[in-house]
């Protein structure tokens, strides 16, 4: 079971993660030491021969969303801890979806190491992202020993497993629109508010109901995280075309080698001329897109001024993140209320 939550947690928020998500994948190991150490490979904590990483080498990711949970909870309740677990429960989930999203995008590489399944293959990829993904569940549903209330508890439970249902369904939606679905700038949205701001929704939901606020307070929340979870992805999108490699961890422009209709080659096609698209599809029909196409793209874009109008569309997502953290009212934690606003500052820039 999940350690005792006590007094000593504050936004010291990576260590209390660590904690509650290594015992939960730690308890794998009863039914596969493989299984568990897959698992603590893909979050950082093993390399590829399951020796430990030393601390100044961790490559653990962002861990935005939990964060969302515990400042959402914060900023409801004044204290982070009731919603630990959740928080916790939130980042293997993620991570079980980034091992089956690496396989079905043939990636080899995620923050700057191995996949999972460029190592140990498809299907041991797969067994490693089912088993965290229980493993989330678990640890959700485990609040309820550790004094959440047990219809609190089912209320985040169902929420959670639609939030799952939601990320799989716009993950459907992506693939789509890679099999050749044509992708309008609406569609888009519509598919990334499903696959990725649907989490960040949630954590933001789930942690202020964990802090015990109102209902009118909790949506707020929830719609300040799934603005924020749609600029995210959009800037994504900026990164994976414009990003560098040293940063991202990932080859530049690899989402043009990797033929993704991500943002800026939707916005791309509703604007380009005839011509334009005609090479474009000619590029996408290709088994392989070649250093020249790249470029040949990137000058598309550069004509099309699709990176200006891509950075426009993530500032006005977090713009309506911040107003809908400024609806939610009087808190018990401003600071955590600032500590979101920051967030949103921080995220509209970032580099990888």
């Amino acid at each position: 079971m999940p350690p005792t939550l006590d007094a000593t947690f504050n936004l010291d928020f990576d260590s209390r993660l660590d904690d509650v998500m290594l015992q939960a994948v730690d308890e794998m190991a009863s039914s596969s030491p493989m299984l568990a150490s897959m698992g603590k490979y893909h979050l950082g904590w093993l390399d590829r021969n399951f020796d430990p990483v030393d601390a100044s080498l961790l490559e653990k990711g962002k861990r935005i969303r939990p964060k969302i949970a515990l400042l959402s909870c914060m900023a409801v309740s004044g204290k982070p801890e009731p919603a630990l677990l959740i928080a916790a429960a939130i980042e293997l989930l993620h991570n079980f979806t980034l091992i089956h999203d690496d396989i079905q995008d043939a990636s080899p590489l995620r923050r700057h190491r191995e996949t999972v399944w460029s190592i140990w293959g498809v299907g041991q990829a797969i067994n490693a992202g089912d088993a965290l993904f229980a493993a989330s569940h678990r640890l959700l549903l485990s609040a309820a020993n550790h004094g959440a209330p047990a219809e609190t508890v089912l209320t985040l439970a169902a929420a959670f497993d639609q939030m799952t249902i939601d990320i799989v369904g716009g993950q459907v939606m992506d693939l789509q629109f890679e099999d050749g679905v044509p992708a309008t700038v609406e569609l888009y949205l519509q598919m990334i508010r499903r696959k990725t701001a649907a989490i960040v929704e949630f954590a933001a939901w789930a942690g202020a109901v964990a802090g015990g606020s109102t209902d009118t307070q909790a949506t707020q929340f929830g719609q300040f995280g799934k603005s924020l979870g749609t600029g995210f992805q959009l800037r994504d999108d900026v990164l994976g075309v414009w990003g560098k490699s040293s940063e991202t961890g990932k080859p530049e422009a690899d989402d043009i080698r990797r033929k993704k209709q991500s943002l800026p080659i939707v916005l791309l096609r509703e604007t380009a001329t005839v011509a334009e698209q005609e090479a474009l599809s000619g590029i996408f029909s290709q088994p392989l897109v070649t250093e020249p196409d790249i470029d040949a793209i990137l000058m598309m874009l550069e004509t099309r001024q699709v990176r200006a109008r891509a950075n426009n569309l993530v500032l006005e997502y977090h713009l309506r993140a911040d107003q809908a953290l400024e609806r939610v009212g009087a808190v018990s934690g401003p600071e955590a209320i600032e500590a979101l606003h920051a967030l949103v500052a921080a995220l509209s820039s970032r580099q990888h």
